[in-house]
């Protein structure tokens, strides 16, 4: 996993490139809680992340946690397929309040049914 950051007019842009994983989820937490503790507004653009299991949406979970109670800025951009499949198997996407391109299949199985009313018969 590799973390690209630069900071352009007081937003903090951090690139994820690689696994978002068990393996990386700790050094990938420090390194995001650093960069949001020295900054009131930041992006993550996630289009380079080729692998992301719980852990690593975990880390993302915190991130927006710790943005939303320091009242700082925190979205998250380009999704990529990896973390689009993992946001709609958890349905997370209203969550984290982006725009997540989930794939269609996902997105017609997140539609909800229509209930129908039956009559009780006594």
């Amino acid at each position: 996993m590799m973390i690209r950051i630069e900071t352009n007019a007081g937003l903090r842009k951090i690139r994820i490139e690689g696994e978002m994983n068990i393996y990386s989820a700790p050094e990938l937490k420090r390194r995001l809680l650093d960069q949001l503790g020295s900054a009131d507004k930041m992006e993550i653009n996630l289009s380079h992340v080729s692998e992301m299991d719980s852990a690593g949406f975990q880390v993302l979970c915190l991130a927006k946690r710790e943005a939303v109670n320091n009242g700082k800025t925190l979205h998250f951009t380009s999704h990529s397929p990896a973390v689009a499949e993992v946001m709609g198997l958890y349905n997370m996407a209203a969550y984290f309040g982006d725009t997540a391109a989930l794939p269609r299949a996902q997105k017609k199985a997140r539609t909800p049914r229509r209930r129908v009313k039956t009559k009780k018969t006594t």
